[in-house]
């Protein structure tokens, strides 16, 4: 067998090898976030049972603002979008492109997270903080749990981008794009789920 046999084999094995290895990662990802719909699941369901429990206090409709919580959904769907153009442009091998395209999608997290906190301080300020009420208490750990997974995405991504930038759109990076994409896309879901059972049915 040549030389140049033995190197493609080898070349071969490496790659299959990589592909196995991010195939596992991806599935280990998988199984993390089953785990946090069991936590969020929980959170919802406390929510449901202290909707009520305002113990006097304000409900969520004295304290809802839809059109604020709707500009908020929208930077976070469009944080999807862009994040899906990163993986479009990950496909193509465009490093460039997947970087700018994360660097927009982190602007419009931190937009979201921003109105969070203005949200919290605002409400706090008011003196409807979470030890007003059970329903405040399950508001803001409902809500804040959602905004720290974001917080730790907007982390991530940091790193990740800085990653790309060094090491290009190797393997490992790119099986990272991939976990990081579903996480986002969860933590979207999740949030369609707060604004609909939280912000929505609670301004009703």
């Amino acid at each position: 067998m040549s030389t140049e046999t033995l190197n493609k084999h080898h070349d071969a094995h490496a790659e299959h090898g990589h592909h196995d290895a991010g195939a596992n990662k991806v599935f280990g990802f998988w199984i993390y976030l089953m785990s946090d719909c069991i936590i969020f699941a929980t959170l919802f369901a406390t929510y449901a049972v202290m909707v009520n429990s305002t113990a006097g206090g304000p409900s969520g409709k004295d304290i809802f603002e839809l059109p604020f919580v709707l500009v908020e959904t929208a930077l976070l769907l469009l944080s999807s979008i862009t994040y899906g153009f990163a993986v479009i442009s990950m496909n193509k091998g465009s490093k460039a492109a997947v970087n700018g395209w994360l660097a927009l999608t982190f602007l419009f997290g931190v937009g979201f997270i921003g109105m969070e906190i203005y949200e919290f301080h605002h409400l706090i300020a008011e003196g409807f903080g979470p030890q007003r009420s059970g329903f405040l208490s399950a508001f803001f750990t409902l809500v804040g749990t959602h905004g720290l997974h974001v917080t730790s995405g907007l982390i991530w991504m940091l790193v990740l981008m800085y990653q790309i930038s060094r090491r290009g759109l190797n393997a490992t990076n790119r099986t990272r794009i991939m976990c990081l994409s579903m996480f986002w896309h969860f933590l979207d879901v999740v949030w369609i789920c707060v604004f609909t059972v939280v912000y929505l049915m609670g301004a009703m």
